[in-house]
């Protein structure tokens, strides 16, 4: 079962994700935030599996808690998606670099907000290929000079290459087309990767990957 807090401010709002989400057989909803702080102490009591995080709330707001989150050593394996009214908000970008494992569109299909919850506890990012290329060269117009590729000491040639390939946006499916191996063997080599990197997720490799200076700007194409 598939334990869900939702944290958003507006109560309507809850109550449709909360309709949504219990009307499914593998998905529960743990409990209900109305404010960053309150949705902190929650993942803390409840260890829920996926946090649905506005990114404007009081008291606290959703980028704060992500941090709490994503920075606890207890919380490992809690996932953060963050809500946003528009797709391309102002905040998203810093979303990411906090540690949220994507961000959705509240007004998205009901089909698509359950395959991102069910999407993210496997480990996967939520960001559409579409979406991951623009967060990319956000990212890319953003980012300074990179740091010394020693964190990527430990990976091997193919994993540095797989991980370049995630950087510039590419699914694993893409990636497996490129390399010229199966979907099963491309997606092993990006797990690998965020376990040596110690990243919970894919987005965090495209952070990563631009950090490291492994991927560069203007590789987009």
């Amino acid at each position: 079962m598939i334990r869900v807090l939702l944290a958003d401010d507006q109560s309507l709002v809850r109550a449709g994700f909360r309709a949504l989400l219990d009307a499914q057989p593998d998905i529960e909803v743990a409990g209900e935030a109305s404010d960053g702080a309150e949705a902190l102490r929650m993942v803390r009591e409840l260890r829920p599996d996926v946090v649905l995080m506005d990114i404007r709330m009081p008291v606290l707001d959703g980028l704060a808690a992500t941090r709490g989150i994503t920075g606890d050593a207890g919380l490992p394996d809690v996932k953060v998606v963050m809500l946003t009214t528009f797709e391309l908000d102002e905040y998203v970008f810093e979303a990411i670099r906090s540690g949220a494992s994507g961000f959705l569109v509240k007004d998205t299909e009901p089909e698509e907000l359950l395959r991102a919850v069910r999407a993210v506890v496997e480990g996967d990012a939520l960001l559409s290929p579409g979406v991951t290329r623009r967060l990319i060269a956000e990212f890319a117009a953003r980012s300074k000079e990179p740091a010394a590729e020693g964190a990527l000491a430990g990976l091997t040639e193919r994993e540095r290459e797989v991980m370049a390939l995630v950087g510039i946006g590419l699914s694993n499916e893409e990636i497996a087309r490129r390399l010229v191996v199966s979907p099963l063997t491309a997606k092993t080599h990006v797990s690998r990767t965020m376990v040596k990197l110690g990243a919970r997720d894919r987005a965090q490799l495209v952070v990563l990957a631009y950090e490291s200076g492994l991927v560069r700007p203007g590789w987009l194409g």
